[in-house]
């Protein structure tokens, strides 16, 4: 697979912040270095793209090569280019896979695929959110403990405004009472799309190994179909998500 990881990287670059202490190396080493320990040999190739160098990293010839987009998006939101948003929703109508990822509910492509506005209630108490498996069977719950504890992290709440989700794989709760569906997942067009809410920059929440295992399997379910002769050319091609 060939993945992409889009951090617009604004937090970790301030001194002083709790991201840049807690992710020196950005956020998106954090995630690229879960994804290569539950891929292994399915993700050799991992891109990163940057707010500061989107405009090319992020060019239609990039994005022809990329299998899935992971996007982590917060303050930047206004700063990505059009062009860029709309290349890359015409890429996951072509078959691209997307994973936005936390405050990237508000990022232009998701705005773009979901049409409406995606708002949704917050506070950031470093509450304890329990992330509950919905949906045992789907591809993306696997090997996922349930419920995930995450004892530090930024509430999401409802009401969220979006789609209803083709298939809803996780829902949050945190100690106020709040309930967030935290794991939704579309096709748009001929590609899929997996939005997981749990990842703020204040947060070592990528770190966690459950988290990681999440979007670890959100980008293999986001992959496109691989035609048959490279299946049978992987390792245990049938049954990726047994056991």
């Amino acid at each position: 697979m060939r993945i992409t990881i889009y951090n617009e990287n604004l937090h970790e670059q301030r001194a002083g912040q709790t991201a840049a202490l807690l992710y020196p190396d950005g956020m998106h080493a954090a995630i690229a270095d879960g994804l290569r320990a539950h891929l292994g040999d399915l993700a050799p190739d991992i891109r990163i793209a940057t707010l500061a160098d989107h405009r090319e990293t992020l060019a239609p010839a990039e994005l022809a090569a990329t299998d899935v987009l992971l996007w982590w998006g917060h303050e930047g939101h206004p700063d990505v280019d059009d062009a860029v948003a709309e290349a890359v929703v015409s890429r996951v109508h072509a078959g691209m896979g997307f994973v936005p990822l936390h405050s990237a509910h508000y990022s232009k492509p998701f705005l773009r695929l979901m049409g409406t506005t995606c708002s949704l209630r917050w506070r950031n108490d470093a509450d304890r959110e329990l992330v509950w498996t919905v949906a045992p069977a789907h591809p993306i719950a696997r090997g996922v403990p349930d419920p995930i504890v995450i004892e530090a992290q930024e509430m999401y709440g409802e009401p969220f405004d979006i789609p209803t989700p083709d298939e809803l794989v996780f829902i949050s709760s945190f100690s106020g009472g709040e309930v967030f569906r935290s794991g939704a997942a579309y096709r748009r067009g001929r590609g899929r799309v997996f939005y997981f809410s749990p990842g703020d920059q204040e947060y070592p929440v990528y770190r966690h190994p459950a988290v990681q295992r999440v979007i670890a399997n959100a980008v293999r379910w986001a992959a496109p179909d691989l035609p048959p002769a490279h299946l049978d050319s992987l390792p245990h091609a049938r049954g990726w998500f047994e056991g």
